[in-house]
């Protein structure tokens, strides 16, 4: 991976993965997919390798993913979807080609119509939304308790009671600020 990028943020979840290709919506935010060939490193990353990618494909992808994250916030707060963001998930849905196949060792993987056809990933990624979003799926959509990152993600944990979109980032970031506003409370009341 071309190095200059912040990292991916990968998660077992496809829709929701690809809505962390923006991260820390409510504070800095972190474009993870600046770039067609950023799209590109991270379809492959995702089982979805297509060869190359346009402006005007990253821009469909943007916009798709803008449309998860409005959908799955909504559903998270139990809120009306967005009309808008409905459409263009559903649009993305049927203009792809991408077909399921079954692998020798028994695992599911996405053959695209031809390796530069980014629309048949988007189609995968909007798929995956429909069916986190409508429910079809065993977990149960929430948002991110830190308050920069609010970013919608599928718990599947056996409580579904999950916090945070990634322990390893705004979990622990989390976890060390409330670390160090305790020290700080009790080195002034040691005082």
């Amino acid at each position: 991976m071309p190095t200059g990028f912040p990292d991916f943020r990968l998660g077992n979840v496809l829709a929701t993965s690809f809505t962390g290709t923006l991260s820390e919506r409510h504070g800095d935010a972190v474009e993870r997919i600046p770039t067609p060939r950023r799209l590109v490193d991270w379809l492959a990353v995702n089982g979805l390798a297509v060869d190359s990618c346009t402006t005007a494909q990253l821009e469909l992808a943007r916009e798709l993913r803008e449309s998860i994250h409005a959908a799955a916030t909504a559903a998270a707060l139990h809120e009306p979807l967005s009309a808008s963001a409905v459409q263009v998930i559903n649009d993305r849905s049927v203009q792809g080609r991408a077909a399921a196949i079954l692998t020798p060792d028994g695992k599911r993987r996405w053959r695209l119509s031809s390796a530069s056809c980014v629309e048949d990933a988007l189609s995968v990624i909007a798929a995956d939304a429909i069916s986190i979003i409508a429910g079809e799926r065993d977990g149960k959509l929430a948002l991110c308790a830190s308050p920069t990152c609010r970013a919608a993600f599928f718990d599947t944990s056996q409580s579904r009671t999950r916090k945070w979109c990634d322990m390893n980032t705004c979990g622990n970031r989390q976890k060390k600020a409330r670390f160090h506003a305790s020290r700080r409370k009790n080195l002034s009341s040691a005082e």
